[in-house]
């Protein structure tokens, strides 16, 4: 059933000229020291293991000694562009550690590990090749997420920061069942808010690999949220559930968890919850969406197919006629989010118009 719902291998799309003006607009297209290719020039490389001496499927690359201390600086440039002014007074203070590339996956990154000499802090951020739907899925995530994400662009680069967390298949693995009753609950709540947000923004394709769980301490308990950290497969599957993480089977785990710990009633209320802040978050930034949607509509991000399965299922789902003469993946985000807010309106006697 996976092989049905999810596309074994999604192609890369070029960034448009209009999506590199909304870019430019909002400040995330910037001239870049180095670029993707140039990364791909190493000299050598060995293999990367975990604490367990499992394979990482990343490589440790390294580069021609002529070449290390031009690559070393253009890196440390990229991170204070990304992370501060973009001044050149932190470069002393900035070490490049280690230059990992994935070979594994759509996006093949490289993951750069940077170390501030002076008190041993270290960051990481990703570079990688750039492809239309993820930046469209970082800047959605940006907008309409509980939580803010740094990424630059420059022509065929992408650069994104880390997204710390503890990712959702290693975090289950190590025994849900020994959580408490009251962090089961507070899980299955996080889940199933997090479900309703992709399916609401169409952030498809999260396994529980495609995430992480972040855990902040509050006073005497532990909150959880769960953050997505791949946006390859925004807006680009034909079949609804792959919008919804509950259907995809390495969520197991999750979804039984909502099951042992949540009453029908409390999940609907999770998921108006979540609808309502999202559609808050439309209204607060509408311009800058109904700009985001234009560049989504004149681009070509899924096959004509994919598009009339989509929106077939959505007018199931919601029994909306306007998904019917959607023409492309905007066109149809931009009515799933105008469903969205219309329902929240209509609910809510406390908007002014």
């Amino acid at each position: 059933m996976q092989e049905k719902l999810i596309s074994k291998k999604k192609p890369s799309f070029p960034i448009s000229k209009k999506l590199s003006t909304y870019l430019t607009q909002y400040s995330r297209n910037v001239l870049m020291p180095v670029f993707y290719d140039d990364l791909l020039r190493y000299s050598g490389s060995v293999e990367v293991f975990d604490k367990t001496g499992a394979d990482t499927l990343w490589i440790r690359v390294y580069y021609k000694e002529y070449e290390r201390d031009e690559i070393d600086l253009s890196l440390k440039k990229i991170y204070t562009i990304l992370h501060a002014d973009g001044s050149d007074g932190s470069l002393p203070y900035l070490n490049v550690d280690a230059i990992d590339y994935c070979t594994f996956g759509n996006s093949k990154p490289f993951r750069i590990k940077i170390r501030n000499v002076l008190n041993d802090n270290y960051m990481y951020m990703y570079i990688k090749r750039a492809d239309a739907s993820r930046v469209y899925g970082l800047e959605i995530e940006h907008l309409l997420s509980p939580d803010r994400i740094n990424f630059l662009v420059h022509k065929d680069t992408l650069v994104e920061e880390h997204i710390q967390g503890i990712p959702g298949d290693v975090f289950m693995s190590e025994g849900y069942e020994d959580f408490s009753s009251r962090d089961q609950k507070q899980l299955a709540k996080e889940f199933v808010k997090f479900n309703e947000r992709c399916l609401l923004r169409l952030l498809g394709d999260m396994r529980s690999y495609n995430y992480v769980i972040v855990p902040t301490h509050d006073f005497d308990q532990v909150q959880f949220r769960i953050r997505a950290i791949d946006f390859d497969q925004q807006s680009y599957e034909g079949r609804v559930k792959v919008y919804m993480p509950q259907f995809l089977k390495e969520n197991g785990k999750f979804v039984e968890m909502v099951h042992n710990n949540l009453r029908e009633e409390s999940i609907q209320q999770y998921k108006i919850e979540e609808r309502s802040a999202i559609s808050k978050r439309i209204i607060r930034v509408q311009d800058r969406i109904n700009f985001l949607l234009e560049c989504m509509s004149e681009d070509e991000i899924s096959s004509e197919e994919k598009v009339k399965r989509l929106r077939k299922d959505l007018f199931d789902y919601t029994k909306d006629k306007r998904f019917k003469t959607c023409k492309n993946m905007g066109a149809i985000l931009r009515v799933a989010f105008d469903f969205v807010v219309r329902n929240y309106e209509n609910v809510n006697h406390y908007v002014i118009h």
